[in-house]
């Protein structure tokens, strides 16, 4: 917000020629002046407590990626799986502070990496404040955690602090920079040279985090291979349920409500007029309707897997909707603040689909996902990037990106084809650039035999080797466990839970 100038010379013929006048207008400018100051300073402060607030509610999603992790899983691996998630956030920081915000939105720079703000060295700047940073941060991490679901249940521990410190400090900030720095080579921000005269309108993510998550996982549960007894000795699948369901459903609202600090947020600020100031209509009404997108296509996925599951398998799959409703929410990020909620729900719809083809392919190929992380994230996120280039609205898209008017916009929009040929670009090289670093890390792990635990310890639980005990306690001996025991070979009998539980 820029202050409003008051000049004394202009004001003193007002006043008149008495001979005070020009000390009265110095006066009266001052003072206006001081007003006007702190009306901007409002301004940064409005700012800066939504984009902090949005940063709390992405955040909170790690919350959610643990409670929803944690259900997905068999009982012996709870611990396991809730620490690597603490650690995604606690790795991803340290590692994000010193190389990732840099790489990523160290400007001035090239358009493939960043180059300053290395340790947030000369930092606060008239360009970023501590509050992006963290915001940025949030999001990095979330990335870390879509690939922790896809490697669970069979994973060493020190390969989930080598790739978790490897994707948050190198792979998703150069990424980022790509596509959401002001200096990479196909941001929507950048003043000239546009990739296709447009740019990649990935507002929140569907490419840069969820595509990068997706792929990464996909690597590493490839080259891990499933888990012991996820298919028979025919090659048929065999489901190896997670033990709560309650767990489940708690994360995915979890996940729920910081998806909206994830979308809407991606706004960084609130106080923006769209035309002339006054209006009721300005950025808080985009960032009103991007919220109301993201739920729309949300509630449509879930809707459509609902039924969907219940002709192809006959039953109301409760882990099936919450993650088709995941899938809606991945899909609609890239394209959230420039669709009309009536696209939205055709998102939501297709995304569904999208993760239930995914699957099914999945099973014929073998591939095991404990969390489909792989099949959503990186399927539904390809699907959301492919929407926005055939929805986004001309009105819209003129308003977030108003630096550059007349971009192209969505092809079923009458927008041509420019702007979809771009996010296809954005698809080929994050897969390309994601499956060339982070599937040579996994492949390296497994070289070096640091990447998938035994065989023992997989049937007896990682909870038990490596953690010092059960997640549960379900008789004495749970409860009296010596970690002298705990060694390959070592099983705990279990009475009180079902077999599906452990």
């Amino acid at each position: 917000m820029a202050a409003i100038s008051c000049s004394a010379s202009d004001l003193q013929p007002l006043l008149g020629a008495a001979a005070n006048a020009t000390a009265a207008a110095q006066y009266i400018c001052g003072r206006f002046d001081a007003v006007s100051n702190k009306f901007v300073d409002t301004a940064y402060a409005v700012d800066n407590t939504y984009l902090l607030f949005s940063a709390y509610l992405v955040f909170a999603m790690q919350l959610g990626f643990a409670m929803l992790c944690a259900g997905s899983v068999r009982a012996k691996n709870t611990m396991n799986i809730m620490l690597t998630n603490v650690l995604d956030a606690a790795t991803g920081g340290l590692f994000y502070y010193l190389f990732g915000f840099a790489l990523a939105f160290g400007t001035p720079s090239n358009g493939f990496i960043g180059q300053h703000f290395f340790g947030l060295n000369k930092f606060p700047s008239q360009s970023f404040d501590y509050g992006y940073f963290l915001y940025q941060w949030a999001f990095a991490i979330a990335a870390a955690g879509i690939t922790s679901g896809s490697i669970a249940e069979r994973t060493q521990f020190v390969a989930y602090l080598i790739y978790s410190s490897f994707l948050t400090g190198f792979v998703y900030p150069i990424v980022s920079h790509w596509f959401w720095s002001a200096d990479g080579w196909a941001s929507p921000a950048r003043a000239d040279n546009l990739l296709f005269g447009s740019g990649v309108i990935d507002f929140a993510g569907s490419g840069v985090v969820h595509l990068v998550g997706g792929i990464a996982g996909l690597w590493g549960a490839l080259i891990e291979g499933p888990r012991i007894g996820r298919f028979d000795h025919e090659g048929r699948s065999v489901s190896l349920r997670g033990h709560s369901g309650t767990l489940v459903v708690l994360g995915t609202f979890l996940l729920w409500f910081g998806w909206y600090g994830f979308n809407a947020g991606s706004f960084l600020n609130i106080l923006k007029a769209y035309g002339e100031s006054g209006s009721y209509y300005g950025q808080w009404s985009a960032i009103g309707r991007t919220a109301v997108t993201t739920t729309m296509a949300g509630c449509s996925a879930a809707l459509t897997t609902l039924f969907g599951k219940r002709l192809l398998s006959g039953h109301w799959n409760l882990t099936d909707v919450c993650n088709g409703l995941l899938g809606g929410f991945a899909a609609i990020t890239s394209g959230c603040s420039v669709v009309d909620p009536w696209a939205a729900i055709i998102c939501g719809f297709v995304a569904a689909w999208v993760l239930m083809g995914c699957n099914k392919l999945a099973e014929k190929l073998k591939y095991d996902d404990p969390l489909e992380a792989a099949q959503l994230h990186g399927g539904c996120g390809s699907w959301g990037i492919i929407f926005t280039a055939l929805f986004a609205k001309k009105a819209y898209v003129d308003e977030v990106y108003s630096g550059q008017p007349n971009r192209p916009y969505g092809l079923l929009m009458g927008g041509g084809g420019k702007l979809l040929a771009a996010h296809l670009v954005q698809i080929v090289v994050i897969v390309g650039f994601v499956s060339l670093t982070m599937g040579t890390l996994f492949f390296l792990l497994h070289k070096l035999k640091l990447l998938r635990i035994s065989s023992e310890e997989e049937m007896a639980g990682m909870d038990v080797t490596s953690h010092g005990g059960l997640a549960y306690v379900y008789n004495e001996e749970c409860s009296n466990l010596d970690p002298a025991m705990l060694k390959p070979g070592f099983v705990v009998s279990r009475t009180a839970p079902p077999s599906s539980a452990v």
